[in-house]
């Protein structure tokens, strides 16, 4: 075998290698990716850092702006603590940085709307420099804009009536739930008892589904659920609201003003942590 012919065989065995490494890379992630909701609360933090740190190891591609999407996903589930935020921002950011998306049919691409939600209701900081993410941006202030001017009226499950705008001079919590959603159910005890404290100072919490009355009565029946349940039939609360995952809860001080969201589960300290925007006080 001559000189030329195996520095031939001896690079494609090293781009074989580098290619299947990569793949057990992406694998290995995606794994435990699948098993970072088994994880404990004081676990995941450490978890989804190492995760994240693994991701920007990866080599450029669109696989690795899915693996770092799907951790951003998740990340925001319950309270990870903001270092654990701002390295899964630093792997999305990246990600895109070496494999811009392009827009399609005048919509942005999930990942950069999924790094501008990071950004502005989790306050953590990106390097990316691309008028993608500066278009989801404004898009999430569309939004938030046409949240502050929504109103509705709805019924609970006793057919008592409640309207937002009725609801100035109280410090108002809309939380969108369902039945079905296990992160839902896991915040539900919290706001109950947040509920409960706060009531006696002018705290209303609305959660909001779009189920069928009797599945929602069944269900919270025997759970001693103290906020209104209220039933939007048609949906047009949750569009109104731009609902496109659930939970999701918006907080209005005594004005009317919105003054906070979250985009997934939350937990009591977070919650309150909203609330200290408020005149509430412990």
């Amino acid at each position: 075998m001559n000189s030329i012919h195996k520095a031939l065989v001896a690079a494609v065995l090293l781009l074989t290698a580098t290619f299947l490494h990569a793949d057990a890379s992406e694998s290995a992630i995606t794994k435990k990716l699948g098993g970072l909701r088994s994880l404990s609360a004081t676990q995941r933090p450490t978890a989804t850092i190492e995760l994240a740190t693994e991701i920007r190891s990866l080599p450029a591609g669109l696989p690795k702006v899915r693996l770092a999407n799907s951790l951003a996903n998740l990340v925001t589930e319950g309270d990870q603590g903001v270092d654990a935020l701002q390295a899964v921002a630093d792997a999305l950011s990246q990600a895109l940085a070496e494999s811009p998306i392009p827009e399609k049919n005048g919509h942005v691409p999930e990942p950069y709307t999924e790094l501008a939600s990071l950004i502005r209701y989790e306050s953590v900081t990106s390097t990316l420099s691309d008028p993608l993410l500066a278009k989801a941006d404004e898009a999430l202030a569309a939004n938030d804009a046409d949240v502050q001017k929504a109103d509705f009226t709805l019924k609970d499950l006793h057919g008592k009536k409640f309207t937002l705008s009725e609801l100035r001079g109280k410090i108002v919590m809309v939380n969108f739930w369902a039945t079905w959603c296990p992160p839902c159910r896991l915040e539900m005890p919290d706001l109950d008892r947040i509920y409960s404290y706060f009531q006696p100072q002018g705290l209303v919490v609305l959660s909001i589904t779009d189920e069928e009355p009797f599945k929602v009565n069944s269900f919270i029946a025997p759970t001693g659920y103290h906020p209104p349940v209220l039933i939007d039939p048609d949906g047009k609360v949750h569009k109104a609201f731009h609902i496109e995952g659930i939970p999701k809860t918006f907080v209005f001080n005594r004005d009317g003003k919105l003054i906070g969201e979250t985009i997934d589960q939350c937990t009591a300290r977070q919650f309150l942590q909203m609330l200290s925007k408020t005149d509430l006080h412990k």
